[in-house]
């Protein structure tokens, strides 16, 4: 059943005399995926950052399923339920495809603090950690490259082992900014599935430049220029409008 996990109301970050985000108004829905579109410089990450907790707002607020949690550090928000990937793939290199995501299944140990140098768990924590980590596993495609070392994946692996990771420490609420940058087709592909079968338990706000991924994936679109809202609304009314297409889009989706 569709539910509001998120909403923030009237987000703005100011730097200096700049509003990078200017009063931006959204909500997040269990079983829909939002996208948030626009050209280079935006506002988009900017609007991630805010709703994760890495940059605080200037004004407005952030709601997580009901709980006041802006101004809220980082770790704070994502043990209230929230998961974020990033532009740039963060993972361990060094380490291998299950020990990426045993990690990240540990921070949710309420037993103990994370920490990533201590290997010595209780054995109940680390059965959860570990059904934690076969679940994430599981729903990436990653369970047969468990032992491949994370260097030696590849660029679409990658990607997914960094969502893998997100989804170990049990999300409710997953922003994801640009999962197909740099993918080829199939890889591409790929990542569209997972994401359409992330969005069942998940309510998704999703960055990305790719307009054909964004079209398939997006339930709902808000469209961003100069750090401001310019429309927000279903596929095929952002298609439509005009003020969109004069902005950003162009004649690319005719």
């Amino acid at each position: 059943m569709a539910e509001v996990l998120l909403h923030a109301e009237r987000l703005t970050k100011r730097f200096g005399g700049l509003a990078a985000v200017n009063e931006v108004s959204l909500q997040l829905w269990r079983d829909r995926i939002h996208a948030v579109i626009g050209p280079n410089g935006a506002g988009k990450s900017t609007l991630a950052n805010l709703l994760s907790g890495d940059l605080p707002p200037t004004s407005g607020r952030v709601l997580l399923g009901g709980q006041d949690i802006t101004g809220w550090s980082p770790e704070a928000i994502s043990r209230q339920g929230l998961g974020r990937s990033y532009q740039k793939t963060n993972i361990f290199l060094p380490f291998t495809v299950w020990d990426n995501v045993f990690l990240a299944a540990q921070s949710r140990d309420p037993q103990q603090p994370w920490n990533p140098l201590r290997w010595v768990r209780p054995a109940s924590a680390s059965r959860a950690a570990r059904a934690r980590c076969e679940a994430a596993l599981e729903l990436t495609g990653l369970a047969t490259r468990r032992d491949a070392i994370a260097a030696t994946t590849s660029h679409g692996e990658q990607r997914q082992l960094e969502i893998a990771m997100t989804l170990a420490t049990e999300p409710q609420v997953l922003l994801l900014d640009e999962p197909l940058a740099g993918m080829g087709q199939a890889e591409a592909e790929q990542m569209v599935a997972l994401l359409l079968r992330l969005k069942k338990d998940h309510a998704i706000l999703l960055v990305e430049h790719d307009m054909d991924a964004v079209f398939t994936l997006a339930d709902h679109l808000t469209v961003m220029v100069n750090g401001q809202v310019i429309a927000s609304g279903t596929p095929a009314e952002i298609r439509t409008d005009v003020n969109v297409q004069a902005a950003y889009l162009g004649e690319e989706m005719h």
